[in-house]
């Protein structure tokens, strides 16, 4: 699927119109052509300061998120690569805390689409090249960077030597990629997962994981042993116990309790706990105890259980709270089926979900909970259409947009609001109701 991006600056959106007229062959699989790109950059990659690798189905973006802000309350000043982006393309690359500015992004993405002439080069592996690029020529103390899809052939599994890599929760999604039949990967669905995103390992780097199911672990041990990878696995080499008011986290040097993060949502203890893993198992970097504190509470994520601050979207709402989320898949669905539990909420759930996504996956935990949903198409995407909802157990309409939904909702007076289904639509809201993120 093509990715999309727009920008109010003249100068970036040129850049932009280059990236997306790029043509990917499909079926083309391998690092080739981002190593040849960043050949003919100088290779950036490896002129970057220390980077901590993360790779996951859910909660890999969070999980960079605390990293960054745990770091960032230790004093250090840290550079990000994350995706997708949600409002601007900006936010994918963060340059010592800060996002990249469009004068500099402009001036990054022309220099390698010019180097890029005649390789056939994705969007992704474009930004990554502009990323690199970026990190190689402003000094920071770490970078923080986050696998786009899978890890094995994701063009930042370039990376010769990380600090760290971490996996955090497994998930069945982007099957048509990661499922694809391939003649010496395993079979089962969550061990083919689990062993495309370990192809980040790298011997004698750490590789921190959360806990999986003993088929999962049995294919991370063969790997990380095989290729002299030290594999540091939650329940066996660390441990984290959320209770109602704290983390208890405990490793080989030691225990630690550590406050719940401020971002909603139990399982971001999770991610909160593999960050902190992560940053006790690399030596390079001292952290402490207190940024380790300040960082968890501190850390924000947007469109991850976002509460919406007031703006023309919730003002068509008065009074009622409503949340965002991007998740599309089933881990998700029941991440967010614990956070209305954990709340006592029974949204009116607004829906949009692009083509490719299973629409079971994510609703299937929640039709219980919610009172009605409301089919919205995602800006710019080819979507489900209606008929692919059919049969599901709640009143279901349509709407146009989602300003449209909120509107009609307004006289039945919702006790809350939950929009969810898409990053996509999540960034289509956040830039509707002017919260953009920083």
């Amino acid at each position: 699927m093509k990715d999309f991006a727009v920008s109010d600056a003249p100068a970036v959106q040129a850049q932009l119109d280059r990236l997306a007229a790029l043509s990917l062959p499909q079926g083309r699989l391998g690092l080739e052509a981002i190593r040849t790109l960043l050949a003919r950059l100088g290779d950036p990659h490896l002129a970057i300061p220390p980077a901590f690798h993360v790779a996951g189905t859910n909660g890999k973006g969070s999980t960079c998120a605390y990293l960054r802000a745990i770091l960032e309350a230790e004093g250090l000043s840290v550079h990000a690569i994350t995706s997708p982006h949600l409002v601007r393309y900006n936010e994918r690359i963060r340059i010592a805390g800060r996002l990249v500015e469009d004068d500099a992004l402009a001036a990054l993405l022309g220099e390698v689409l010019d180097a890029a002439e005649g390789l056939q080069v994705s969007f992704f592996e474009v930004t990554i090249g502009a990323s690199f690029l970026a990190f190689a020529r402003h000094p920071a103390d770490a970078c923080v960077v986050e696998v786009g899809l899978g890890g094995r052939f994701d063009a930042t599994n370039v990376l010769p030597a990380p600090l760290v890599c971490g996996i955090a929760t497994l998930g069945i999604d982007h099957e048509r990629f990661l499922l694809a039949p391939e003649d010496g990967t395993p079979a089962e669905p969550l061990s083919r997962i689990a062993f495309e995103k370990a192809g980040i390992r790298r011997p004698q780097v750490p590789l921190v994981t959360q806990a999986y199911p003993h088929e999962v672990m049995a294919i991370l041990q063969s790997l990380a042993a095989s290729d002299h990878v030290p594999l540091f696995a939650r329940g066996e080499s660390w441990k984290a116990q959320v209770t109602s008011d704290a983390i208890w986290f405990e490793d080989q040097d030691g225990s630690v309790t550590l406050p719940l993060p401020g971002m909603p949502g139990a399982h971001q203890a999770d991610n909160a706990a593999l960050a902190v893993a992560m940053l006790r198992r690399q030596d390079r970097l001292r952290v402490s105890p207190a940024a380790l504190a300040q960082g968890i509470r501190a850390a924000h994520w947007p469109a991850r259980m976002q509460r919406l601050g007031d703006g023309p979207l919730t003002r068509l709402v008065p009074g009622t709270p409503v949340w965002l989320d991007g998740g599309h898949n089933r881990d998700a669905g029941l991440a967010l089926e614990a956070f209305l539990r954990e709340r006592e909420l029974a949204p009116h759930l607004i829906l949009g979900m692009i083509a490719g996504k299973d629409p079971a996956a994510l609703l299937d935990p929640l039709h219980p909970l919610v009172e009605s949903v409301t089919l919205v198409p995602v800006p710019g995407h080819e979507c489900h259409p209606p008929e692919a909802f059919a049969g599901w157990p709640v009143e279901t309409t349509t709407a146009p947009d989602v300003a449209s939904a909120l509107a009609r909702l307004e006289p039945r007076n919702p006790r809350a609001v939950l929009i969810a289904g898409s990053l996509y639509l999540a960034g289509a809201v956040l830039r509707a109701n002017g919260e953009l993120p920083d």
